[in-house]
């Protein structure tokens, strides 16, 4: 903490405050108001000027040690390669020069190369949760965040959420109205759930997605159907999906530097970073690895000889 110069408060949690931060290189001197530390900078003392987020955890009882949900919190941060996330749009960021940001790892969890580990259910927002989690599954990978991508994605095609349930047996049925009931021979796993049983809806067809969303185009909705798979291992992987020529047909994906900069509040627009050389143009009529900024991402893909 003493690398750090609190600017003011962003925002309270369930949890947690969360604050704005400098990072500056000479130690803090803490006044006497115990609600806020104020830096003092030496002439010699040379602040990077780094703004970050610092989150305050709050101890009720020293003796019950830190949270549990602080430690998963940390414990998906070291090992972010390998977290399944808390995806929905309030906790992903863009900043000033473009850059997505994903925040709030409270419900993320870690995912084990041991397939035999057990995991919770209740993790994911509500409206963002995968089928298979609100059949109570105990074990899963990363296709919980791929159908929470499709739902945020749905979401925005959408101007408001494609399943706002108020809980979880109203979130099946809003997933169902639109996908439809799931059957044993569309999703051969929802049989060995915990709570398949447990559950019976009436049975009722998939809605095509062009009537759910009339104004998304062909490919957006191609897109959007890859995501949300009752079956978790059929949803299209991250990597597939970002060569989807959803991505390669206009209107076409706008460069970072063509991103408008956000207003302050009362002063000037912060100056947004200038971001890589443009050197790959998208173009419509050309081949798909001479539309991307950086081709070898589909370099696998495409076949030799």
């Amino acid at each position: 903490m003493d690398q750090y110069c609190i600017l003011g408060r962003i925002g309270e949690g369930a949890h947690g405050i969360v604050f704005k931060a400098k990072h500056v290189e000479v130690r803090p001197r803490r006044t006497r108001c115990p609600r806020i530390t104020r830096c003092v900078h030496s002439a010699s003392g040379r602040e990077t000027g780094e703004i970050v987020a610092l989150k305050k955890v709050a101890l009720r009882r020293l003796e019950d040690g830190i949270p549990n949900q602080a430690l998963r919190e940390i414990k998906a941060l070291q090992e972010i390669e390998d977290s399944q996330y808390d995806l929905k749009p309030a906790n992903l960021l863009i900043s000033a020069s473009g850059q997505l940001k994903i925040a709030d790892f409270g419900l993320a969890r870690v995912f084990s190369p041991d397939s035999g580990r057990l995991y919770t259910h209740q993790v994911a927002t509500r409206w963002y949760r995968a089928p298979e989690l609100l059949y109570g599954a105990r074990q899963y990978d990363q296709g919980v965040d791929l159908w929470a991508v499709g739902c945020i994605m749905g979401e925005l095609l959408n101007g408001s959420p494609l399943f706002p349930g108020e809980n979880d047996i109203e979130q099946l049925c809003c997933v169902l109205r639109i996908l439809g009931t799931p059957s044993p021979q569309i999703w051969p796993e929802i049989t060995e759930l915990p709570d398949y049983n447990k559950i019976s809806f009436k049975e009722q067809a998939p809605v095509p997605l062009e009537e759910v969303l009339p104004d998304a185009s062909p490919q957006a909705l191609d897109l959007l159907g890859q995501f949300l798979l009752y079956p978790p291992h059929q949803r299209i992987a991250s990597s597939q999906a970002l060569l989807h020529q959803y991505f390669f047909t206009a209107p076409l994906p706008a460069h970072p530097s063509e991103l408008p900069v956000p207003q302050r509040p009362g002063g000037p627009a912060p100056k947004a970073h200038p971001g890589p050389p443009h050197v790959h143009d998208f173009h419509v009529d050309r081949p798909l690895e001479e539309s991307l900024l950086n081709p070898e991402l589909i370099r696998p893909f495409i076949p030799e000889g």
